[in-house]
């Protein structure tokens, strides 16, 4: 498959898991990171959170590059209707690993596009995660790799964290943290790709 497109896509992310994943459409894409402080905003339900949040990114990158298509994203963990955030702590790594093992849990992922114009589109991805009922030395152990510490929930399902998972329903690089196959169908609708043959 081929795609080509007109616009200036900006991914307004740091994210190197996110930039591999945008990589797979083989365009031209430059990255801009955002400088918000995401845990400002307040909001209602898990949906509106991490929706909210790819918003206040995407628009922060969208003021530095004027004209431009900004596609911004946010990923979060939710577990009994609570969000677990990056662990900011080896304590904090641990109490979200133990939650999560032999439960299932659900990982969100907002994706906001900006477009030159300056119209706003987003859509959320959802994708269940069933972890298994992992001991609590495995869970010490993945730890003190250090991986969980910039992931949200405290593990990466991309590397050993996999390890902890029993199953998934739903599409994997949503867990990564782009749900690619869902952003090209909307790229195209927007008529921001094209498909070529």
């Amino acid at each position: 498959m081929n795609f080509t497109t007109n616009e200036q896509l900006i991914l307004a992310s740091s994210s190197p898991r996110r930039k591999e994943l945008l990589q797979m459409i083989n365009i031209p894409f430059t990255i801009v990171t955002s400088d918000v402080v995401e845990t400002s905003v307040k909001a209602n339900t898990v949906q509106q959170y991490v929706t909210e949040v790819a918003l206040l990114k995407t628009r922060d990158v969208a003021k530095k590059c004027p004209d431009k298509c900004i596609i911004g994203a946010d990923t979060i963990v939710v577990f009994n209707d609570q969000i677990l955030h990056k662990p900011t702590s080896k304590e904090e790594a641990i109490q979200h690993l133990t939650q999560l093992a032999g439960n299932r849990h659900e990982v969100m992922t907002a994706v906001a596009i900006i477009l030159a114009d300056g119209t706003e589109h987003t859509f959320v991805e959802r994708t269940a995660v069933i972890f298994k009922q992992v001991s609590p030395q495995m869970i010490e152990a993945y730890v003190q790799t250090g991986d969980p510490f910039d992931k949200a929930g405290g593990y990466g399902i991309q590397t050993s964290g996999a390890m902890l998972v029993d199953r998934i329903e739903g599409d994997y690089n949503n867990v990564v943290g782009l749900p690619i196959a869902s952003l090209v169908q909307k790229m195209l609708t927007l008529q921001l790709l094209k498909l070529t043959f």
